[in-house]
């Protein structure tokens, strides 16, 4: 029975958080975006995050966020949310579920604390700016 269950894995598909200027904040800011560079469109996109850690011994985690988006074109991006600065020290989970065709994906990305940072910027693909990509 369990043998019978194939789990598909995601390829092509991961986040990456970009610094950015917010004129709302007056400063850069650090924002997620879901990035497609497959050649499929995904469909009915779910994401769920929080943010979990220790700061000065104690455990934290923040409330979790919905987002959905009918659809990903192939080769594209979609903005998810803003990261706020205090929860850049706690570890943000963003679970990520679509379909391709009928087939259901899903994939959990994790920022560890501290690595939304510039010191661990790399290119991201289709957008060709700075950014920290998990993948």
């Amino acid at each position: 029975m369990k043998s019978d269950i194939t789990i598909p894995k995601v390829e092509n598909v991961f986040l990456a958080a970009i610094q950015e200027w917010s004129d709302d904040f007056m400063e850069n800011i650090w924002n997620v975006y879901l990035v497609n560079d497959s050649d499929f469109d995904l469909d009915s996109v779910m994401v769920v995050s929080k943010a979990f850690g220790t700061i000065d011994g104690e455990m934290k985690k923040t409330s979790l966020l919905r987002h959905a988006f009918m659809q990903v074109p192939s080769v594209s991006v979609v903005k998810i949310e803003m990261v706020e600065k205090s929860v850049l020290r706690l570890n943000n989970e963003f679970m990520v579920t679509y379909f391709i065709g009928s087939t259901l994906y899903d994939k959990k990305f994790i920022f560890k604390a501290q690595s939304i940072t510039p010191d661990y910027v790399e290119e991201v693909p289709i957008l060709f700016v700075d950014g920290v990509i998990v993948r």
